[in-house]
């Protein structure tokens, strides 16, 4: 940037896996802009994704978004790192456990995510960037199945679930539409308005740009129980694309899956700790869908190193949530370039105990309890309710930690007596339960 001139910088972090080295510069001009340098090889690819898909947001594009996306501003090397410059996105993040339900920000969140997806084709396929159709993300799905289930590390359960979900034609049908591949919760920045309440006025974490499923937008809804019904809703209000009966189904779909491409990430790694984390994240889920007490487990974010620290803190019978943000120092990895790999076979039979033998009735009374083949075929395995995801952390390839003054140490700090209504009887008090939110949330420019 000839002739900038630098008055000030601070540090941009989420005391995350520190994968890149992050600032905020301050210019004289009063602009704040962000820098990001590559950590590693991964990172410096993540960055010139998110630099072609900024670069793909024309101003005609921008335009028709009813929010802010980041502007690339610029890049070069420091060292042997590549380093990205955009500008700095204004607002405040919310947790998904802490989003509340009602008018707010649960309903311009949906908004939000309609308004990409209403998005021309043309700005994603005029950047050279991926389109997918519908038969084509069904097969990557399958292959992400396929291979996840060749570590012998899924319960049988969950393969069975899987494998039925994509078999089901019905539940493939669908059309496609400008995605991020991948939208979190820290992907929102709000800003409150004094009658709506939060609003989202800018987005972030654009480096997945392309056409596909608009449900892996929505996948992530697994983490945030209380907004999730308001949010389809006002998606669905808002968007002009076919009615989409199987939307719900594949974003729960997408969520789980989080965990068997952690799976195959560390397959591919050949890292037997990311390998044993992904499968107690998958035993715990298939745990979850044995039980009537559906409660979920949270579809996390964060990287290699911060997935250890996730599964450190989750006890045996609670989980821990993780707060991401994607404008810091901890953008996902690469988590879907994946390479051949030899991976050992296993039986299904001794990944997990079959249903049928360990609950097999013992006479002919009992029996007469057992589904018939044709209540199973009316029902498959894809449909029975799952876990919300909320509770113990999934992955979605890689850091997106968020700043920790904005939600980490900030709802740790919370009072008892600012404890955030579960049950909102009315719009007018999910409104205040918004504003009650605001004064736990800091509101800074710089995180």
């Amino acid at each position: 940037m000839p002739g900038a001139e630098v008055v000030g910088a601070r540090t941009l972090t989420s005391d995350g896996d520190g994968r890149f080295d992050s600032a905020v510069a301050t210019l004289a001009d009063g602009r704040e802009l962000v820098i990001r340098v590559a950590e590693d090889d991964a990172a410096a690819l993540e960055l010139a994704e998110e630099s072609l898909a900024l670069r793909a947001l024309t101003a005609g594009a921008r335009e028709m978004l009813p929010f802010r996306a980041p502007t690339h501003v610029g890049e070069t090397r420091v060292g042997e790192a590549r380093a990205l410059v955009t500008d700095l996105m204004p607002g405040f993040q919310i947790d998904a456990t802490l989003i509340p339900a009602g008018r707010g920000a649960a309903v311009s969140i949906g908004e939000t995510i309609a308004a990409v997806h209403a998005l021309p084709t043309s700005v994603v396929r005029a950047a050279g960037l991926p389109v997918r159709d519908a038969a084509e993300v069904r097969a990557e799905v399958q292959q992400i199945v396929d291979r996840a289930a060749a570590t012998g590390k899924v319960p049988t359960r969950l393969t069975v679930r899987w494998r039925d979900a994509t078999a089901d034609d019905d539940l493939w049908q669908f059309e496609t539409a400008v995605t991020l591949g991948g939208v979190q919760a820290q992907s929102f920045l709000f800003e409150d308005h004094p009658d709506d309440g939060p609003q989202v006025v800018s987005m972030l974490g654009w480096r997945g740009l392309t056409v596909g499923d608009p449900a892996e937008d929505l996948g992530w809804l697994s983490g945030a129980p209380d907004a999730a019904g308001d949010v389809h809703e006002a998606y669905t209000a808002a968007s002009s694309r076919a009615s989409d009966d199987a939307l719900r189904v594949r974003a729960r779909m997408h969520a789980e899956l989080e965990f068997a491409r952690w799976l195959v990430h560390g397959a591919e790694l050949r890292r037997s700790d990311i390998i044993d984390d992904a499968a107690a994240l998958l035993e715990s889920l298939a745990e979850g869908l044995r039980s009537d007490d559906l409660r979920v487990i949270a579809a996390y974010t964060g990287g290699v190193d911060s997935a250890l620290d996730v599964l450190e803190r989750v006890p045996d019978t609670t989980a821990a949530t993780i707060d991401t943000s994607m404008q810091t120092d901890a953008y996902r990895p690469e988590d879907l370039m994946w390479q051949d790999v030899d991976l050992p076979e296993a039986e299904d039979a001794e990944q997990d105990e079959s249903p049928a033998d360990a609950d097999a009735p013992d006479d002919a009374e009992a029996a007469d309890d057992v589904p018939s083949a044709d209540a199973v075929a009316e029902n498959p395995s894809w449909e029975d309710p799952t876990q919300d995801l909320t509770e113990i952390s999934g992955v979605r390839g890689s850091g997106h930690d968020a700043a920790t003054p904005i939600a980490e140490a900030e709802s740790d700090a919370v009072d008892d007596d600012q404890e955030r209504p579960s049950d909102l009887d009315s719009a007018e008090e999910a409104q205040r339960a918004a504003r009650a939110a605001l004064q736990r949330w800091t509101s800074s420019d710089s995180e």
